[in-house]
């Protein structure tokens, strides 16, 4: 999306080059040979987008119209670009080139206010002042009737069938006759729109020259675009069609659309622009140009001795030197070791001259340096002196959205749901009822029936009671609960009973490190600044929490036990170098334990990368390192000479000794053995432990959760993430050759997993078949060691294209530049795996493909389907948790907890289940502490008054929207959250258009009753509450006389009944309603329970925007 809308602001500046909102005339264009050769509408950038400024007054539903027009999505919340939202008259924008969304508020017809906020908790950045949008288009081709007149024709020459598979042409084709966009739809330009089609060319101005660089790389590039364009639509239609007549000639698309390069060229000269090329072969009329290599010092101090000499007589005889760094801190680092060797140098901001006599320093992601003797220019980079490669800056931006562990509301018909008090029911429907006048929203759920054949009986769950609900999850499909029967708590009995088992054993080990004295860590030195400010990424909001949460724990002289918990690519790596960093500048030793040697090798290499420039010593050990310098890290550990080591197992073996080891750093524990689990477990209570898992909780059931281990979690995908493109179907060599094809195309690199080290060898053969030009490699776990390290190191430097390999790369591989990911036979994967799998692409700011392939004549085990229909849905970022839910439905939970727990698993649902281990955990951990806990079961509360607590439809905008208010003020359990919540809301949504709704009030009444001994409130009729089941004592019920004149108490019954004191105490006047009988409610139950009325102000609640509404009225 950002890719498109930066093209369409460029397309914009070079039609309008004198729009100062747009930024200065463009001087120089800088593009791709697809870019350059994709066919584009000639008035692309003459298409209007939508200008919202503060002050002006346009047509609100025209605004959303026309986003609608320019192919923005209409979502419920804003969380990507591309989007719009509409609540009231509050309008939240994304636009593809922005850098947060912008929520703009409307008075009617007028902008009256605008703002930018944070996907992350839609919550207003007061430090960034905005006063005007500028929306641009967010696709290249709008569908307007002329397109989707276009294709419905195409469409109906071959029409759509029940086989016909999703992302095929005649799938796009069909979707786009009915207006709805498609990706990809941009391909099938040519014949959409086939009148008039122009160039990149065709946009610049006059005079303007175009140069080539490496014409011979870009004219074999050219073919090889046209060539895949052409292979991505037969093998398309192939599976769409067998045996059948394409409705598009792919020969009319020129190969997806592209043009020949020649045609490119002949286009721009007879346009007027002067055709150059830049070529390392020299022709007849060629120039030369004098351009060298810049030296490499690939982190030899005598080599870089010898840089700095250089860059000094250099600017001493009046060149101009530059050194170009990748972070703020790395800059001041090099300012730094250019003073200590005597060479003169300062900080330059970006576009800053030079200065004479001094060697400037800027931060920027330039890879390599260049000498230009003509020039008198010397630059130099980051990867010249250290030989680490630079990273591209991602801007900085807030993260996306961050998702929640498991959306419990996102419920449809048939599900089955967990509630507190009456245990496992079916949820039916929404619905709206109204009671004594007033409307309220109710959860209808369906339970087994109390009298055996009587059908089944049906639970009304008000909207303010959703915290007590939950999805089920436990692996088979339960028998349905009897509402007022004890079966529920029967078993909720039980599993309490079994996991006290789990809950003591854990608080043994918590109890014993909190005896422990650990060894607190001193506050960040400047160094440890300078280290992470050279982050070659934007942190996101988790990952800055997560690592002041591991400070402030290593800062404590209690031993640290902390897990940090992410889906894979989240960026915990980062994490545990800021931890070392930060363990070495304290004098510290540091273990990084990981499973794999193959994870190993990776983690040795970021964390030398990220260090280098400090005096840290990072060193490996593994299978894969010699005897000799196994002897050399083992000694150095000994001695204190090594500061970080990273291995495997090795590490724990007997002989190891540290010198003084403060942090383990352990990777995927889930994955080590017992043993190994069982000596980490006792480094535990004496030096700071952290834990990674990229494998989602509910798989390993982290007791973190309980609150015995320190807990991160970090849940929002880093900026410009994309989720990974997946497609689950049968296998088909064209399809494959083609998705091979065209990661190659884009310099990128593919996996191609066989998991049978048998057959692995024909399996290389034939995709080397498929794609000749291509370097393919072989690796898998039973290869001699020294061979499988030189082959993934090649792959990592990408001497190698394609890596054919066994599910050894499960686990922690990080290369970003492998973007294509094919599986073969991904039936016989398990859930976990295939979702680990795809986590090793789409990691950098490249589009990750993943091809789940099963054969085409071999039937699906319905296991096997669940799981790669799983797979094929849950694919946005994040979506590790739905995942292993979903593996828990499959598979239950006795591999995750054994089979004797996995039953009490399946009778209260995952989601009890873990609070229940909670309640455990946290009674034995008062008791360890001194303290004692009694453990209650939460109260049914039921408020059933004649209040208006809804709200309004067209205030909320969706159902989805709405529901969050009413559970999150519905957990509130006490009136402390409630101001923060209201609060964020009113930001989000503006007035409440609805002035009486008691939607905002309501938890406080709840709160009130949850503190009494009554946990029903009810209006038995228009003037008299009833309250049950109550006990009052004699000097209560004298209270509640001399209170409540008219008041009734039953000691049969346990019933207390008041009657509704009238508006204004007239006999004639109505009875009290809405805000002064919620008030009224809270008085009472306060002043049964002993307590002053008032103590709970309901009235006083600001309702979300009542402070702007009344400063506006």
């Amino acid at each position: 999306m950002d890719t498109v809308g930066a093209r369409m602001l460029l397309l914009r500046r070079l039609a309008h080059p004198d729009d100062a909102r747009l930024g200065p005339p463009l001087r120089v264009v800088v593009t791709t040979v697809r870019s350059l050769l994709q066919p584009m509408t000639p008035q692309l950038g003459r298409i209007e987008p939508v200008t919202l400024a503060v002050g002006t007054e346009i047509g609100f539903e025209d605004v959303i119209a026309r986003l609608v027009e320019l192919a923005y999505t209409r979502v419920d919340m804003v969380g990507k670009r591309g989007e719009f939202a509409v609540r009231g008259g509050i309008l939240d924008v994304f636009a593809p080139t922005a850098e947060h969304p912008v929520r703009v508020e409307f008075w009617g017809d007028e902008v009256s206010e605008m703002r930018m906020f944070a996907v992350a908790d839609q919550r207003s950045i007061p430090e960034i002042a905005v006063d005007t949008v500028v929306a641009v288009p967010c696709r290249e081709l709008l569908i307007d009737a002329e397109v989707r007149g276009r294709a419905a024709d195409l469409a109906a020459q071959h029409p759509k069938t029940e086989n016909t598979v999703t992302g095929t042409v005649a799938d796009m084709l069909a979707k786009l006759a009915e207006g709805i966009p498609v990706d990809g739809m941009e391909a099938l330009l040519p014949v959409l729109r086939p009148a008039d089609l122009s160039l990149l060319t065709d946009q610049l101005g006059p005079d303007t020259a175009v140069l080539v660089c490496d014409p011979e790389k870009v004219r074999a590039r050219a073919a090889d675009l046209i060539k895949t364009g052409r292979e991505f639509l037969e093998a398309s239609w192939s599976v769409a069609a067998v045996g059948g007549d394409a409705p598009i000639d792919v020969e009319q698309l020129g190969g997806s659309g592209f043009r020949e390069l020649e045609e490119a060229a002949a286009v721009a000269r007879q346009a007027g622009h002067p055709w150059w090329t830049l070529s390392q072969l020299s022709g007849e009329a060629a120039i030369e140009l004098d351009v060298r290599a810049a030296p490499s010092a690939r982190g030899h101090q005598r080599d870089i001795d010898e840089i700095f000499a250089m860059l000094r007589a250099h600017v001493a005889t009046g060149g101009c030197a530059a050194v170009v760094a990748p972070g703020v801190g790395t800059a001041h680092r090099v300012v730094e070791q250019l003073a200590e060797s005597d060479t003169p140098a300062t900080l330059l901001d970006p576009g800053d001259p030079p200065k004479p006599g001094v060697v400037g320093v800027l931060r920027g992601p330039l890879h390599d340096g260049v000498v230009v003797p003509g020039a008198q220019l010397v630059v130099i980079t980051e990867t010249d002196l250290t030989g680490n490669r630079a990273t591209g800056p991602q801007g900085k931006r807030l993260a996306a959205k961050r998702r929640n562990i498991v959306d419990p509301l996102a419920l449809t018909a048939g599900d089955l749901v967990v509630h507190d008090q009456h245990g496992i029911g079916r949820f039916v429907e929404m619905v709206e009822r109204t009671v004594g006048g007033a409307r309220r929203e109710y959860l209808v759920l369906e339970y087994a029936s109390a009298k055996r054949g009587g059908g089944s009986d049906k639970l009304y769950v008000p909207m303010d009671a959703l915290d007590q609900l939950s999805r089920y999850v436990g692996g088979q499909a339960p028998a349905l609960s009897r509402l007022g029967g004890s079966d529920w708590t029967n078993t909720k009995t039980k599993a309490r009973k079994a996991v006290r088992e789990i809950a003591s054993e854990l608080v043994a080990l918590y109890a014993k490190r909190q005896a422990s004295a650990g060894y607190a860590f001193g506050p960040d030195t400047p160094w440890q600044a300078e280290m992470e400010d050279a982050f070659g990424f934007t942190e996101t909001v988790d990952q800055l929490t997560a690592i002041t949460e591991v400070k402030a724990d290593m800062e404590k002289p209690v031993p640290m036990d902390r897990v940090i918990c992410g889906d894979v690519g989240y960026g915990k790596t980062e994490i545990a170098v800021r931890a070392a960093f930060k363990a070495v500048q304290a004098g510290k030793q540091v273990a990084v334990l990981v499973p794999t040697t193959l994870l190993a090798d990776q983690h040795l290499q970021t964390f030398s990368e990220r260090m280098a420039g400090f005096p840290v010593t990072v060193k490996g050990l593994s299978r894969f390192t010699d005897p000799a310098e196994s002897r050399t890290v083992v000694d150095g550990m000994a001695d204190g000479s090594v500061d970080i080591v990273i291995g495997t197992h090795r590490l724990l073996q007997t002989g190891v000794r540290w010198k003084d080891l403060g942090l383990v750093v352990v990777d995927e524990e889930q994955r080590f053995g017992v043993e190994h689990k069982e000596h980490i477990k006792s480094l535990r209570t004496h030096v700071d432990v952290l834990t990674m898992s990229a494998t989602p909780i509910p798989r390993t059931l982290e007791m973190s959760l309980a609150g015995i281990r320190e807990m991160s979690t970090i849940l929002t995908p880093p900026e410009e993430r994309y989720p990974v493109l997946t497609y689950v179907g049968p296998h088909d060599d064209k399809q494959v050759a083609a998705a091979l094809r065209r990661e190659l195309l884009r310099d990128g690199q593919a996996f191609y997993v066989h998991n049978r080290v048998s057959s692995i060898d024909a399996a290389a053969a034939r995709v080397r078949q498929l794609v000749p030009e291509a370097r393919v490699v072989v690796a898998h776990g039973q290869m001699p060691e020294e061979a499988l390290e030189t082959t993934v190191q090649g792959f990592w430097n990408r001497d190698f294209d394609i890596l054919v390999c066994t599910t050894i790369v499960e686990t922690g591989l990080d290369i970003s530049n492998a973007n294509t990911l094919i599986v073969e036979r991904a039936d016989t994967f398990g859930l976990s795996q295939l979702h680990q799998l795809r986590g090793r692409v789409g990691r950098g700011r490249e589009r990750g493909y993943a091809y789940f392939l099963y054969p085409p004549h071999v039937p699906l085990t319905e296991t096997a389907y669940d799981r790669l229909a799983t797979i094929a849905q849950n694919n946005e970022l994040g979506a590790g948790m739905a995942v292993a839910m979903k593996d828990l439905e499959i598979r239950g939970a006795g591999n995750v907890l054994g089979a004797e727990q996995s039953g009490h698993v399946a009778g209260v649902g995952f989601d009890l289940y873990v609070r229940l281990v909670g309640e455990a955990v946290e009674a034995y951990r008062a008791a360890a502490d001194g303290q004692t806990v009694t453990s209650t079961e939460p109260k049914d509360v039921r408020i059933d008054l004649p209040v208006d607590a809804h709200l309004p439809p067209d205030y909320i905008g969706s159902d989805r929207c709405g529901w969050r208010p009413y559970r999150r003020l519905a957990a509130a359990a006490d009136e402390a959250p409630w101001a923060p919540l209201l609060r964020s809301w009113s930001t989000a949504t503006g007035r409440c258009p609805n002035r009486p709704s008691c939607w905002w009030r309501w938890p406080g009444c709840g709160c009130c009753a949850a503190a009494t001994a009554s946990p029903t409130v009810s209006a038995v009729s228009a003037s008299t509450l009833r309250l049950a089941p109550l006990t009052l004592p004699d000097s209560a019920q004298l209270r509640l006389k001399r209170v409540y004149p008219g008041a009734h108490y039953r000691a049969t019954t346990a019933t207390v009944q008041v009657p509704i004191p009238r508006a204004s105490g007239g006999v004639g006047a109505p009875r009290i309603r809405d805000l002064e009988l919620v008030q009224m409610v809270a008085d009472l139950v306060l002043a049964l329970d002993g307590k002053p009325q008032g103590e709970v102000d309901i009235t006083g609640l600001v309702p979300p925007g009542g402070a702007r509404e009344e400063s506006r009225s």
